[in-house]
């Protein structure tokens, strides 16, 4: 996978994937020092969580991976700025965020194809996991595309992408307390889709 930076082609190589032990904050410091082999150890850290949070954002695989392209490049030009007062992670969500909400104005749609997640393929995945497992995560998979965006876009970032209601806060621009009722009751609908399933217990 590569991606441009000031109109010039980065590609990740085994090189770029040295320095696994250098802090994002640190990274960060050498690309706004205009470091490219940094630029390249933050993209292939990151670049699949950003993929996946895009994806289930816009609904489209192709249109994610641009976006995901759009995100880095905006790292490349803004590293200058960012002043810690969040994780790194955060940061690129809230401007993956912000990168994903311009595109669906553009495109003028309210409707996100949830069927691209399902499509995604879980590197990190059990090869060995069972049917039962498969058949109940597709359930859950299909219960949260029954959900608002704005209750889908809390559970993705709390759930899959491990943020606290702070973090959450920071990336969709609301008030904690909004996050929380927002989180209660996406996880209260969910509840109610997966025992209509006959699935008493989620992982929400």
């Amino acid at each position: 996978m590569s991606i441009s930076c000031t109109g010039q082609l980065y590609t990740i190589t085994s090189a770029g994937r040295q320095g696994s032990d250098t802090s994002d904050v640190a990274l960060i410091r050498l690309i706004a020092a205009g470091d490219k082999q940094a630029m390249q150890i933050l993209f292939a850290r990151h670049n699949v969580r950003v993929f996946r949070f895009l994806v289930r954002f816009v609904g489209d695989t192709s249109a994610a991976e641009d976006l995901v392209s759009e995100v880095f490049l905006d790292v490349w030009r803004q590293a200058g700025r960012f002043r810690g007062r969040s994780q790194v992670t955060t940061w690129l969500l809230a401007l993956a965020r912000n990168k994903a909400l311009s595109a669906l104005r553009r495109w003028s749609t309210e409707e996100l194809d949830d069927k691209a997640v399902a499509a995604i393929e879980d590197p990190q995945g059990n090869p060995e996991v069972t049917i039962q497992s498969r058949q109940t995560s597709e359930i859950l998979l299909n219960c949260l595309t029954q959900l608002s965006p704005p209750h889908r876009e809390v559970i993705d970032l709390v759930y899959y992408h491990e943020k606290s209601i702070d973090e959450v806060a920071d990336i969709t621009g609301v008030p904690q307390n909004t996050v929380k009722t927002r989180v209660f009751y996406a996880r209260r609908r969910i509840a109610e889709l997966m025992s209509a399933q006959g699935i008493e217990r989620t992982i929400v």
